[in-house]
């Protein structure tokens, strides 16, 4: 079983990051009840002009998406996840122990958010629920 980079299903890789990122599409906008929650907890105003409302925006979160896509990916491989039950386990050990986790700890420090538990546990847990569905996507397209 090899680890390189070059031997993931790519194919899969790109689709798992794209519905990965399409999920914060829906998950973070405005005229969603989470959204909304996301918007007041953190104190987000959308950017109007000017360089953050441009595709340049999307562009960070993307790779970062990519880049946890391709972590998960090599951790299937590495694994030997290849069902959709496995993948699912993968991803609720991935998505909670990592996705969760990380942004719950950093909400503690979060003192400049008007609501700073809220904001960690949305965004925490759109991680979770899209390291979870990447998992299931890379595991079954290996």
């Amino acid at each position: 079983m090899s680890l390189d980079i070059v031997d993931l299903n790519w194919l899969g890789v790109i689709v798992a990051t794209v519905v990965y990122f399409a999920l914060g599409a829906v998950w973070f906008a405005p005229q969603t009840p989470i959204g909304k929650a996301w918007m007041t907890s953190s104190g987000y105003k959308s950017p109007t002009s000017g360089t953050l409302s441009t595709n340049v925006f999307y562009i960070f979160p993307a790779v970062f998406c990519l880049i946890a896509t391709i972590a998960t990916a090599l951790l299937a491989r590495a694994t030997g996840t290849d069902t959709i039950g496995e993948g699912v386990i993968l991803g609720l050990v991935v998505g909670l122990g990592y996705g969760l986790t990380l942004i719950v700890a950093t909400a503690a420090f979060e003192f400049s958010k008007p609501a700073q538990w809220t904001w960690g546990l949305v965004t925490g847990s759109y991680h979770a629920v899209g390291l979870l569905i990447a998992a299931v996507i890379v595991s079954i397209l290996h």
